[in-house]
């Protein structure tokens, strides 16, 4: 057998972390003939709950894990690792200030950066699920200089994967036959689904923007809030498709992107579209060899450059009042 692939999961015995083990596990995203090793990370208290998620896998008896471990601490868990999901994060609860949470999360975050720059393989791949989750990726970036700013993601795919959706019931298709269906800016309700560029059967449609006034006044609220309305009808935050979209997230990452299709990326911006440098903000993207190229040359109409600057302007926000805690540079 050939040497595995390491991935670690953080947060591990949480909804996501939980539903994401068993699809790696399955060759899911890295291919149904690459064996894995999975490390779950868990904070002390929880570690009890990770050895059940283990003890399930090992149940399971998949062909390709060779290997499951449990730690509690970044360092040892991120040794040698290939791919990192980095899903544990502070949720917001009642009475919690948006600064809060940015610091809550900073504390959890900045040392895991910390520990992937010092133990993580030269080749590791990271997406960061929890949320806030752009600012939690920016705050590992900025203390694991020497990953390369393109190796670090925060995922948007599950917003795409929302629009594409809507978008597909809205026009009587099934979701295979859309593409170019893109969210840009910041993992907030601030985000912008775009369907100014979607394609059905390979093919430009006006189908989806010829009504400005559904677009603004359903689809993208209703893409917007779609969090919010699971966590009503469930009682719970999005677990599965949170785990889906990561799974497809780092899939397309390694494996490339289909022909004629983009991909919402959370990553450090090259100043395209007039986002500032080094902003981790979502973008149309392809992935070819291996690496996101953002998607080059697109018309962004009035409209679209309205949204987009304000998500982008609440990614300043937030980074300024990460940088104002000390976290940053």
């Amino acid at each position: 057998m050939a040497t595995p692939v390491r991935v670690t999961i953080t947060g591990a015995a949480g909804q996501i972390g939980y539903a994401l083990a068993f699809r790696i596990a399955s060759g899911s995203l890295f291919g149904p003939d690459v064996p894995v090793a999975i490390n779950l990370l868990e904070v002390p208290q929880s570690v009890q709950a990770a050895h059940g998620v283990a003890m399930e896998l090992q149940d399971c008896a998949f062909d390709l894990l060779t290997s499951v471990d449990i730690f509690d601490d970044p360092a040892r868990a991120f040794d040698g690792v290939n791919a990192a999901l980095l899903v544990g994060a502070r949720p917001r609860t009642k009475g919690m200030e948006r600064s809060d949470l940015l610091e809550a999360n900073a504390g959890i975050f900045g040392p895991q950066g910390k520990a992937l720059n010092a133990h993580a393989a030269s080749d590791v791949r990271v997406l960061v699920v929890g949320n806030p989750a752009n600012t939690n990726a920016a705050i590992v970036a900025a203390h694991a200089p020497d990953i390369p700013a393109n190796r670090i993601n925060a995922l948007m795919r599950l917003d795409q994967n929302r629009a594409i959706a809507q978008a597909a019931r809205v026009a009587g298709v099934s979701t295979s036959r859309l593409s170019r269906v893109v969210v840009w800016g910041n993992h907030s309700a601030k985000q912008y689904p775009d369907l100014f560029h979607a394609q059905i059967d390979g093919k430009d449609t006006d189908i989806f923007t010829s009504d400005v006034d559904w677009l603004e006044h359903d689809f993208i609220p209703f893409v917007a809030g779609r969090g919010a309305q699971i966590i009503e009808a469930r009682g719970a935050s999005s677990a599965a498709s949170a785990a889906a979209a990561s799974i497809g997230h780092m899939r397309e990452w390694i494996h490339g992107s289909r022909p004629g299709n983009w991909a919402s990326v959370a990553l450090a911006s090259d100043g395209s579209y007039g986002v500032p440098e080094g902003l981790i903000c979502s973008f149309p993207a392809v992935s070819r060899d291996g690496e996101w190229e953002i998607v080059q040359g697109l018309h962004v109409n009035r409209m679209s450059r309205e949204y987009i600057d304000a998500s982008v302007a609440e990614l300043v926000a937030e980074r300024q009042t990460v940088r104002e805690l000390g976290y940053l540079n």
